[in-house]
């Protein structure tokens, strides 16, 4: 049974030398933005691409899933985010 333990165990650096190669998820700066803000952010993104579309009616999600990913990587890349 101990040996099936070890084998559930998450990887750590002394288990596994490729340990600090692995990616992590998303980036430090990334996992430190409060998540209300993080929705205003989107939010408000999406909203001014409805706005520049006229606010057509039928694309909301993708104004919102756009903006989404607009805020994420301008998140992880670091560039940080004004409010």
């Amino acid at each position: 049974m101990n040996e099936r333990r070890r084998e559930r165990e998450p990887a750590t650096q002394e288990t596994d030398p490729e340990y600090d190669k692995a990616p992590r998820g998303p980036s430090a700066s990334a996992q430190t933005i409060n998540p209300e803000a993080l929705y205003r952010l989107i939010a408000v993104a999406a909203y001014y691409r409805a706005e520049r579309r006229g606010f057509e009616p039928g694309s909301e999600l993708e104004d919102w899933l756009n903006a989404e990913a607009e805020v994420l990587t301008e998140a992880s890349s670091g560039k940080g985010l004004s409010s």
